[in-house]
């Protein structure tokens, strides 16, 4: 099938589905700032030539809302049993910051203004049963009087999701469930 070279540009050249698609050095990042953010925007893409208002050209309106300048999802979640009932939780930050990508640093830089963490706790159906904001340390215990309040007894499993907070709001939530 021939196409006529002035709409190359919006010819699929993979598959839909395809597993893997190579992007070339066309593809560049929008050039949103962050004061720009929550900012609704207005595009009109349609082919090379015709003016912004020709009917051919889609009309798109998107906000964008900074997802990719938020925190990552914490890792290595631990947990500890103690004989009261509590459990001690612990987990590791990452960062988006450059200085992060380093094997000889104990841990990576903070990246955001401050350290702030949510934890939820979850039933079996994921239903969070309690919530926890602005930690300010990569570490909370779940006391065994909290475990009672949400759950009727201690627990003998753990589901739970945390979050780092930045500038621009939650991050990606890490979720776990953990055994004693």
């Amino acid at each position: 099938m021939a196409h006529d070279t002035k709409y190359l540009a919006i010819v699929p050249l993979a598959p839909i589905g395809s597993r893997i698609v190579f992007l070339g050095s066309a593809l560049v990042p929008l050039p949103v700032s962050e004061a720009e953010l929550g900012m609704p925007w207005n595009w009109r893409i349609g082919p090379v030539g015709r003016a912004a208002g020709d009917a051919i050209n889609l009309a798109l309106a998107f906000t964008p809302q900074g997802r990719g300048l938020r925190p990552w999802s914490p890792v290595r979640i631990k947990s500890v049993w103690q004989g009261s009932g509590d459990i001690t939780l612990s987990w590791l930050r990452r960062t988006r910051s450059l200085a992060g990508d380093s094997w000889n640093a104990p841990e990576v830089p903070l990246g955001e203004a401050s350290e702030s963490y949510d934890v939820e706790i979850l039933n079996g159906v994921r239903s969070v049963m309690r919530t926890v904001t602005g930690l300010g340390l990569a570490a909370w215990t779940y006391t065994a009087a909290m475990q009672t309040t949400d759950f009727g007894a201690l627990v003998t499993s753990l589901r739970l999701r945390i979050c780092q907070n930045g500038q621009l709001g939650r991050g990606a939530p890490a979720e776990a469930v953990l055994t004693p």
